[in-house]
């Protein structure tokens, strides 16, 4: 069984045969700067097969001393740079992140933790965010405007953010709308309100925060759902299909109201009748990682394992969550490992850096992925210790590279949508009467 909380020396030891084991790609060996030189694509691991915008961002070449350095040469730059800027530099890492990035973060956690971090440390000139594009553009919203965010590697976006930009979901507004109206109903709750969840572009909660929606994460998705559902007859829910799914299916609403919107299709692949009975419209999103999470993985780990504590995310498809003995998000899982007082054996269904890693540090535990294929995060594989490093190191020089920047069109909406995310509480959902759509 692995011990190391290295991802990245797991693949190296399955491909030479000194580990058991397999991976999606043997292109994971390969070093990020030269998978950043081929065609666009969201690079080898969980997202490889997934199409890419032709508009997304890409990464330019780094410079060599970068490229070429050693491990223990980075290591010393890194710890270098970082004593030098002090205070001026915060780095977040997020869970998925290679243990050889997560080592040098001043904060680990979620992304919205992170973006939290981000807000609370305005002594900061610069945040280097080791996450994904819609993680940084999150804390550009949440930072001052003299806070500069950085994303190590520009090509580390998230394939499943990508699968509803924001001309679908205008367009899928647009036909909603004409199907419903705008009319609210007798106890003033408009037609239909939208839930962006937190991996989604900028846009997309700049969306919401236009027309009355909200932004929810993992961990408070139901409590979002009640307080959309206080002020609207429907809730328009993207860009993860599954997320919404597993939270509206335990909070009693039928799998028949839940249509899915498809946005190649006309009225997202449903009939007329099928929207106006629907409560959760879904769109057709997922995150590549949690699918291939499967309930053969549950029956197998339950087989070699007995006693077993399952713990899935609600990212994951619903025969997945339903079979699984919990779900929850990311700190979840890890509070749940953390506070298990005997020895535990837990299968753990989400991505492999933030198993693997849970596993090193609790010994007393077994801990693995319930997938036996190492197949991590395409895009947080994209960010390496060479990018950090040049971050950093252009700090020092007065460069600020690759930092991400949300407009003030698409920024005050957004934080908007957010704000209302942070003021829902569970058991306070219901807005004063006549005030649908229109609450901060």
């Amino acid at each position: 069984m692995t011990t190391t909380a290295s991802v990245d020396l797991t693949i190296r030891d399955i491909s030479r045969g000194a580990a058991a084991g397999s991976t999606c790609s043997t292109q994971l060996l390969d070093a990020p700067w030269d998978v950043d030189a081929r065609d666009p694509g969201y690079g080898p691991g969980a997202s490889m097969a997934d199409p890419i915008p032709a508009a997304s961002p890409r990464q330019g070449e780094i410079p060599a001393q970068y490229r070429e350095a050693s491990r223990e040469e980075l290591d010393a730059r890194i710890r270098a740079a970082k004593a030098q800027l002090g205070e001026k530099v915060v780095v977040l890492g997020h869970f998925y992140q290679r243990d050889e990035v997560v080592q040098y973060a001043d904060y680990v956690g979620d992304s919205f933790q992170l973006a939290n971090a981000a807000k609370a440390h305005t002594e900061a000139e610069a945040i280097i965010f080791c996450g994904v594009h819609f993680m940084a553009e999150t804390a550009d919203l949440l930072s001052t405007p003299e806070q500069a965010v950085i994303l190590p590697n520009l090509a580390a976006g998230c394939s499943m953010a990508d699968m509803a930009d924001i001309d679908q979901v205008e367009e899928c507004w647009e036909q909603l709308t004409e199907i419903y109206g705008t009319e609210p109903d007798a106890e003033g709750r408009v037609p239909i309100i939208p839930v962006t969840y937190m991996n989604s572009s900028a846009a997309l909660k700049g969306f919401c925060g236009r027309h009355g929606g909200i932004v929810c994460t993992s961990s408070n998705a139901a409590t979002v759902l009640e307080w959309a559902f206080a002020r609207g007859q429907r809730v328009l829910f993207f860009p993860d299909q599954h997320l919404g799914r597993n939270t509206a299916k335990a909070m009693g609403i039928g799998l028949e109201q839940m249509p899915m919107w498809n946005p190649r299709k006309a009225l997202g692949g449903n009939d007329e009748q099928t929207l106006q009975d629907a409560k959760v419209v879904l769109w057709h999103g997922f995150c590549s990682v949690h699918k291939r999470f499967t309930t053969a993985q549950i029956d197998k780990a339950r087989a070699e394992h007995p006693g077993v504590r399952v713990i899935v995310h609600p990212e994951c498809p619903m025969p997945v969550v339903d079979a699984a003995d919990e779900a929850g998000s990311t700190d979840y899982i890890r509070k749940a490992i953390e506070g298990a007082a005997e020895p535990t054996t837990f299968a753990i269904g989400t991505e492999i850096n933030l198993v693997q890693r849970l596993n090193a540090q609790h010994p007393q535990h077994e801990i693995f992925c319930l997938d036996p294929v190492v197949c991590p995060c395409s895009t947080m594989y994209r960010i390496h210790p060479g990018y950090l490093a040049w971050a950093l190191e252009s700090l020092l020089e007065g460069e600020v590279i690759n930092r991400i920047t949300v407009s003030d069109d698409v920024a005050e909406p957004a934080r908007l949508a957010l704000e209302r995310m942070l003021a829902a509480k569970p058991g306070s959902a219901a807005p004063a009467r006549g005030t649908a759509g229109a609450e901060a």
